[in-house]
């Protein structure tokens, strides 16, 4: 095939993999589910990650498995052994979504709040108030509230450890949210009930949370 027809050539083209390198398709497979799930904010279910691999589910679910054993240090079946991540993989509300594993959580805690001192940004404060006067509230309210998509922005507030996942809703799947103490120390206030009142914020909206790091 020339050059030219390269550049005409409107067949549909099969996604780059790392067979090149000697991988398996179930490598393959493993190294897709993982990417994915670096950058999910929810439990996914193993229907939403065969869709967006385009695998039979059998298959996913054994790539889980895998990637659980993976990152936890499992011998697999050949007798190799992978390093324990300072991850983990965890299935939560019938989904799986990689989380920092807890015997690191007071290091990341004191690294996100001691070694990321930028202030807020004006978005995660529009955010962060909407979180505190209508919590427990999911990233969708927040959306819809707030007209725009707050996936980052949520993501932002949770590292800086102002709010928390509160609970997982049943039905729905979908995480709701909650401020922390943090916020409360931030802020110079004993409790929720200290927060200012609305009214007088509607023009700025921001009073009160300009001064949060």
């Amino acid at each position: 095939m020339t050059i030219k027809d390269q550049a005409t050539d409107t067949r549909p083209r099969t996604p780059k993999t790392d067979a090149a390198a000697g991988e398996t398709p179930a490598h393959t497979l493993d190294r897709q589910l993982e990417a994915v799930l670096m950058v999910a904010d929810e439990p996914q279910g193993l229907v939403h990650l065969a869709t967006a691999v385009g695998r039979p589910i059998t298959e996913v679910s054994a790539s889980v498995a895998r990637l659980v054993a993976d990152f936890n240090g499992i011998a697999a079946p050949d007798g190799s052994r992978t390093i324990r991540r300072g991850f983990e993989l965890r299935e939560v509300a019938g989904g799986w979504r990689i989380y920092v594993r807890a015997t690191h959580d007071e290091l990341v805690t004191d690294f996100v709040l001691t070694q990321n001192p930028s202030r807020l940004s004006q978005a995660a404060l529009e955010t962060l108030a909407v979180i505190a006067y209508k919590q427990p509230i999911s990233r969708g309210q927040v959306a819809s509230i707030r007209a725009v998509n707050v996936d980052s922005v949520v993501r932002t507030l949770l590292g800086r450890g102002l709010v928390t996942e509160a609970f997982t809703d049943s039905d729905t799947g979908a995480i709701n949210y909650a401020t922390t103490d943090l916020l409360l120390t931030q802020l110079g206030i004993n409790s929720l009930d200290e927060l200012p009142h609305l009214s007088p914020l509607l023009d700025g909206g921001t009073d009160g949370f300009e001064d949060l790091l």
